[in-house]
């Protein structure tokens, strides 16, 4: 099993470039079901999540090329409409397959999801509003067996909290159902925009993009023809290694970035002192002579993301005074703190919120990922700790970035990837 090793306190310097969105290809990829033709779609990251979610619609009767993030992907001839247990358990958005098979076959059978340590993310809005679609439901051994055998019809649904992969699922149905569909309290993640604009393109017709209520009319079965597709540049991968810079106070550069995608998380640093500068496809930032406390609070899109919860713990070990974090989306996601700790960070634990009492020096010392977002963490509190740091179970950072170990080493970063 493979570990990194990270000789910390050294300064980085550079451009790296971001890759592309994991949370964009993924639907993307599963939309790709809806087509009749074969789809190219560029700049897509060569992660684990994404090899799975091949290795998946392979096994449906897909035929797929990934070459130099490059995916060709053809799904005219699938001819298989059950996502077995082998491949979902080890991917949660695998769950997206199943509005995309239903809507076109009529029926399908999709494993319960696995693939996630943060605490319970229930598909039960998913199955709820194809419910409403018409879809019959029922969980069998563990799968979601789900039937449509008059196809799905629109219907007027209104989700009962966010759900990003439930608002994707949802949209890729309604775009081949009869009739037409209205969304209420849709996600408006730039990753979901994307995604009916894409469709849009292909030939559904969807109003409302970008916002929470969606209009979709339906094609009544009839297969998209999908055009190709570059995936937008991954703003969770951009967050990381902006706080990059910040922990280890350097000057740095990321080229293929949407800073409008990032706002959020270009407000906190701004907070904590940090001077940002954006361009067109580029963002860089620069030191602070003193690194400055903040409060967070995590919400839905465009808020700031619980996906840059755990960077920015770590970052906060380093501000002048106390940070409090509030994580109100994932019970779970306070993992990575028990690993700090280790490193010598000062947090104090209360329910859903986490107190940084900071500056804290912190040390090297051998520390476990649990989950992919505490991963990075663990690697931002490398960076800047006194020492060496080995952390294992990096397999969880492979599932969201690609060649984080080599982007880092190109900034400066003493970094190396390991087997045990």
């Amino acid at each position: 099993m493979d570990y990194l090793e990270i000789e910390g306190s050294k300064k980085l310097n550079g451009t790296i470039t971001v890759s592309g969105a994991k949370n964009a290809a993924l639907p993307l990829l599963t939309c790709t079901l809806l087509g009749k033709t074969s789809v190219h779609i560029d700049n897509v990251p060569n992660v684990a999540d994404v090899k799975t979610l091949l290795q998946l619609l392979e096994n449906l009767g897909a035929k797929q090329s990934f070459e130099n993030n490059q995916v060709t992907i053809n799904t005219s001839d699938v001819n298989s409409t059950c996502a077995n247990y082998d491949i979902v358990r080890k991917m949660r958005a695998s769950i997206l397959t199943l509005g995309p098979l239903l809507a076109r076959f009529g029926h399908c059978e999709v494993s319960l999801p696995g693939g996630c340590a943060i605490g319970q993310r229930p598909i039960d809005l998913h199955l709820k509003a194809l419910e409403q679609m018409g879809a019959l439901i029922e969980i069998r051994q563990g799968y979601v067996i789900a039937k449509a055998p008059k196809s799905l019809n629109g219907a007027n649904i209104v989700f009962d909290k966010i759900t990003v992969t439930g608002s994707e699922n949802i949209i890729m149905a309604a775009a081949l159902a009869n009739g037409i569909t209205t969304l209420s309290n849709v996600a408006k993640e730039p990753e979901v925009v994307q995604l009916c604009k894409v469709l849009n393109k292909g030939g559904a017709i969807i109003k409302g993009i970008g916002t929470d209520e969606l209009e979709i009319q339906g094609s009544g079965g009839k297969l998209l023809e999908l055009n190709d597709i570059t995936v937008i540049p991954d703003r969770i991968e951009a967050g990381t290694y902006l706080c990059a810079g910040a922990i280890t106070n350097s000057d740095i550069t990321l080229k293929n970035v949407a800073s409008e995608h990032l706002k959020a998380v270009i407000s906190k640093l701004t907070c904590m002192g940090y001077k940002i500068e954006k361009d067109k496809n580029s963002i860089s930032i620069k030191s602070s002579s003193k690194i400055l406390p903040i409060d967070i609070k995590t919400v839905e899109y465009p808020g700031f993301p619980t996906d840059m919860q755990a960077q920015f713990m770590a970052l906060c070990t380093q501000a002048n005074g106390t940070s409090v974090i509030d994580e109100r989306l994932f019970e779970n996601r306070f993992m990575h703190v028990s690993e700090l700790l280790r490193m010598g960070a000062d947090i104090r634990l209360s329910s859903h919120t986490a107190t940084v009492y900071g500056p804290t020096k912190l040390t090297g010392a051998d520390v476990m990922a649990t989950d992919l977002r505490a991963s990075s963490a663990l690697v931002l509190a490398a960076l800047a700790a006194k020492g060496k740091t080995k952390i294992h179970r990096i397999y969880h950072l492979d599932r969201g970035y690609e060649n984080l170990e080599g982007k880092l080493s190109m900034l400066g970063a003493s970094i190396k990837r390991l087997s045990e």
